[in-house]
């Protein structure tokens, strides 16, 4: 980072060093707060690049501040400058309090109150020593854990009540040992920047819960963060010392003021041309369906994020990142390249080069679907496994060829020497794994929108009843059928990802979009959890664990496995073809690690080598080596 860029506020023995960037602003001034809130300005001065600097005596750490911009007022040629709106410097390290949404925040020039008094003052802060560079224990082929810091441990048991809901709280012994349990080698923490409510939450009564609407990228929401970087530091140590990762799900590709009616909170009052990507008529363009697109290859704006990637590895030794719509990081005039500046910096740079990336590779802009393409090193979620895995143990009929290139890892998708696929059956968006066999229609009333959000097709199944049963058939049979899903999810080559509580049923009530729902819909029920089927979890982590062709991400050949009937023969074409084929095997030559798989309605018998497997209806069985 040179001298002349901006960055986080710079203390020296005088007092501290401000910049930011607001290449097209008039005027810029520093705004420091005391302890009553009371506001003194400082003009800033802009240098050739467009960086406005201000010295400020006798400032030190827990100093206040925020920065105004004037110039042209035009949004509908991308000029907000407004110096009514306070606005929060893109490199704040932390902030005093968490957003609230309020309409005033929105207010056009010249119609609405000065929104000081509405707006989270950034921090200044000492950096700590940077965390020595050890590269990630996480190797490809993992589990990684995805989980909501908040809702994880609300109401866990065991967790001090002063501590649940906090990223503090995932260093508790009792939480790591569920994860060492499950032999998690990542967890994945769904986003921990500070966010904003979208506009339509509160008169709802609800709040953004997930956070995927952010407003800086290197503070911390202080409602999961109370102990600020500090805090992220200590417990991503803590983890470390049980062998487990910590990867941050990022949100780069918009922020949390939305479209032409969202909020002036800071990139936008700064410089909205270059920060956001426009149309040809000056339109924001929405290519991530939440109001506005980040223009993620724009060189400051690069800087911007790779400043705020380096700093989580540096600061807190985070191992690396998620990326939400992962196509916008590669998104260039002529659509999305893997090569884009943004992601080739990421590839080589010192710091990052070694960190474990992943890509959601899916937007809804042109060219948005880009399963297979981000290239190494890139691990990326495959949307595909989790449709052709459910579509299979749903019944539907024709799956065969595709549950067994899935469960191989892919190779149709991922060319090449290894397979770069993160398996699932389901994420923080969707329904839960227990949900999915329970439920054949969302159930979403819960968000204000008359059932009209969240994904209308969910490949599931209700297994006769719509929700909640105490039928014990039907009880038997999702139960039954968890087992299955997971079975096969511990059996698929390549990485693996675990939607926390999914091990156990955790449900949402039939919700497959609970991104507002701050509750008991939305929480890990520890209490009511299915301690059956998390034994069967626990189980077949070990199982995976101990057996290195499950985890293995090399791309299988012929010469490496077997596919079998059940008589111990190998698949022929016409087997291979019949589309009310269920059953198979899987055999690994090397090690004789077989994988049963009956996705039938009746019990089979597999006989393979003279030994008798007998496979219930709806089931996956493993026969270890030792067999």
């Amino acid at each position: 980072m040179s001298a002349a860029g901006p960055a986080a506020p710079r203390l020296s023995e005088s007092g501290a060093h401000f910049s930011v960037w607001a290449p097209e602003a008039s005027h810029v001034w520093l705004c420091l707060f005391d302890g009553d809130d009371r506001e003194t300005r400082m003009p800033m001065t802009r240098d050739a690049e467009g960086v406005w600097h201000g010295e400020a005596a006798a400032v030190g750490a827990g100093a206040r501040y925020g920065y105004r911009a004037d110039g042209g007022y035009d949004p509908g040629a991308g000029l907000w400058f407004d110096p009514d709106k306070l606005l929060l410097d893109p490199y704040a390290t932390a902030i005093d309090r968490a957003f609230v949404y309020d309409a005033a925040l929105a207010a056009p020039r010249g119609e609405g109150a000065d929104t000081a008094p509405l707006m989270p003052k950034g921090v200044v802060e000492v950096p700590l020593p940077p965390v020595s560079g050890e590269p990630p224990c996480f190797r490809s082929g993992g589990l990684v854990y995805e989980l909501h810091a908040r809702g994880f441990t609300m109401l866990h048991p065991d967790v001090p009540e002063a501590q649940r809901g906090t990223i503090a709280a995932l260093a508790h012994p009792a939480v790591i040992a569920h994860f060492k349990r499950l032999h998690v080698s990542a967890i994945e923490l769904m986003p921990i920047n500070a966010w904003i409510d979208e506009r339509h939450l509160g008169p709802l009564g609800l709040t953004n819960y997930w956070g995927y609407n952010p407003v800086n990228w290197f503070a911390l929401d202080p409602r999961l963060a109370p102990g600020g970087i500090a805090e992220l530091r200590e417990t991503v140590a803590a983890l470390h010392a049980a062998g487990i990762s910590v990867i941050l799900d990022m949100v780069y590709n918009h922020d949390g003021e939305s479209d032409a009616q969202g909020p002036t909170l800071s990139l936008r009052g700064l410089n909205a041309r270059d920060y956001f990507r426009h149309a040809a008529d000056g339109q924001l363009i929405n290519d991530t369906g939440t109001g506005n697109a980040i223009a993620c290859n724009q060189p400051m704006v690069r800087r911007l994020i790779l400043d705020s990637l380096r700093y989580f590895v540096t600061q807190a030794g985070v191992d690396g990142f998620r990326f939400d719509l992962g196509p916008a990081l590669g998104r260039m005039a002529n659509g999305f390249d893997p090569r884009a500046p943004l992601l080739e910096a990421m590839r080589t740079d010192p710091i990052l080069a070694d960190r474990v990336m992943i890509a959601e590779p899916w937007d809804i802009g042109p060219g948005g679907y880009q399963l297979g393409q981000f290239g190494d090193p890139w691990l990326e979620w495959n949307d595909r496994y989790r449709d052709d895995m459910r579509r299979f143990w749903r019944g539907d009929a024709g799956m065969l060829g595709a549950v067994a290139t899935r469960l191989a890892g892919s190779s149709d998708i991922f060319r090449g020497e290894t397979t770069r696929t993160v398996n699932f059956l389901a994420a923080h968006d969707g329904f839960t794994l227990a949900d999915m066999t329970a439920y054949e229609q969302r159930h979403n009333h819960a968000n204000g929108e008359e059932n009209r959000d969240g994904h209308g097709d969910n490949l599931s199944w209700n297994n006769g009843v719509e929700g909640p049963s105490d039928d014990p058939a039907v009880q038997a049979a999702r139960r039954r059928d968890g087992r299955a899903l997971l079975a096969t999810l511990f059996c698929s080559r390549g990485t693996i990802m675990l939607a926390a509580g999914d091990e156990f049923g955790r449900t949402q009530q039939g919700n497959n979009n609970a991104y507002a729902q701050d509750n008991a819909i939305s929480w890990v029920d520890w209490a009511g959890r299915d301690t059956v089927l998390e034994a069967e979890a626990f189980a077949l982590a070990a199982l995976r664990a101990e057996n290195a062709d499950l985890g293995g991400t090399a791309i299988l050949s012929e010469a490496d496995v077997a596919w079998l009937d059940e008589g111990g023969a190998a698949l022929g074409i016409v087997q291979w073809e019949d589309t009310q084929r269920r059953r198979f095997a899987l055999r690994y030559r090397g090690s004789g690690l077989t994988i049963c798989v009956n996705g039938d309605g009746e019990a089979c018998r597999f006989l393979l080598e003279g030994v008798a497997v007998d496979v219930p209806a709806r089931a996956v069985v493993v026969l270890s080596p030792a067999h």
